[in-house]
């Protein structure tokens, strides 16, 4: 596998269990194969979740940009893995999430993620999402691949 793959939503979906509504990833780009890339998400008004959270100021859940950098990681750790296999990524404990900024209907969500640590199938990723270049979440997370 080399370096700086670019996967787009078909092959995406080869890669993670995840369908809509809850498939968060647009785009991937793989810098390090198995270890560190980063995940797009075009955020639009017409997400489900917007029609209640909330519906005066939609903002999207924080909860969500995470597990949008879970996917992100998932997908990195399923890129590098065997052809044809989709993996199930489970979290197992998530700590020093940090929300800075609202993301809002537009905006483009970009999730950097890398692995910190990997002991047979369980994974420690560091990540933070940014729009415009800002950073608006971080956490670190443990996951078990299925």
């Amino acid at each position: 596998m080399s370096e700086n793959r670019v996967y787009h939503i078909e092959e995406i979906m080869k890669l993670l269990p995840h369908r809509y509504p809850f498939l968060l990833l647009d785009r991937l780009e793989v810098e390090v194969p198995g270890e560190k890339g980063i995940g797009l998400k075009n955020v639009t008004m017409n997400e489900e979740f917007f029609q209640g959270h909330f519906p005066n100021n939609p903002v999207m859940p924080g909860v969500l940009q995470v597990e949008a950098m879970a996917q992100t990681a998932g997908a990195i750790v399923a890129a590098s893995a065997s052809e044809g296999k989709t993996p199930d990524v489970l979290f197992m404990s998530i700590d020093g999430v940090k929300f800075r900024k609202p993301v809002k209907p537009g905006d483009q969500l970009k999730m950097h993620v890398e692995k910190v640590q990997s002991r047979r199938n369980v994974y420690v990723f560091k990540g933070k999402t940014m729009v415009d270049d800002k950073v608006v979440s971080e956490a670190e997370f443990t996951a078990m691949i299925l």
